[in-house]
């Protein structure tokens, strides 16, 4: 038996972007196809093989100790936006203003999907390793708010659960709008001891 499992599932490409400088603004500028490496997106501001640690993983490395980029693509689902705009009150959410790097559409409760899950290019082959779901920040709020006053505050709450996940490149290739990916998930059960996990010794 594999230790990854090929699913039913999969997903359109409906969207792909890329940040050119993070420190300057959030959005994504829109493209066609996404050629990509290992370290990622060559001119994204993610891309890399390797990233200073932030705020998301204080409790194993000082901020800014060097460690492996499993951060190179913010991926959201289609289904996911729409239910964020409608809990903001919005008819639309751009993915561009909340930095996705690609919007997928076909995968149900995607923000959700097993961590070192694979989206496989049905066509050209290039796979994706999801990290982990990705959290809501504050972030998007300031271009939301520019783009529609009086809504941006309300995206952090909206976006719980439905921020999709972060990726990394485990096979270079290329992907385009359009593209089918498969989606691959680990046979491997929940871990049983998580809510001990969680429990505070004390």
């Amino acid at each position: 038996m594999p230790a990854l499992i090929p699913t039913r599932y999969t997903a359109t490409v409906t969207w792909l972007g890329h940040n050119i400088d993070r420190g300057a603004a959030l959005e994504t500028v829109a493209l066609s196809e996404m050629p990509l490496t290992f370290a990622g997106y060559a001119g994204e501001s993610r891309a890399g093989l390797t990233r200073p640690s932030d705020s998301r993983v204080t409790a194993q490395y000082r901020r800014g100790t060097e460690i492996r980029n499993t951060r190179q693509l913010s991926i959201v689902s289609a289904e996911d936006l729409g239910a964020i705009a409608a809990a903001m009150g919005l008819d639309r959410l751009d993915p561009a203003l909340v930095g996705a790097s690609m919007v997928l559409e076909g995968i149900p409760d995607f923000s959700h999907v097993p961590p070192s899950s694979r989206l496989q290019d049905e066509a050209s082959g290039t796979t994706l390793t999801v990290d982990m779901e990705n959290r809501p920040c504050s972030l998007p709020a300031k271009p939301i708010e520019a783009r529609h006053p009086g809504f941006g505050r309300a995206f952090k709450t909206a976006a719980r659960h439905r921020r999709g996940v972060t990726a990394w490149v485990e096979r270079e290739g290329t992907i385009r709008l359009g593209a089918t990916l498969r989606l691959h998930i680990p046979d491997q059960p929940v871990w049983p001891h998580l809510d001990a996990a969680r429990a505070d010794p004390a």
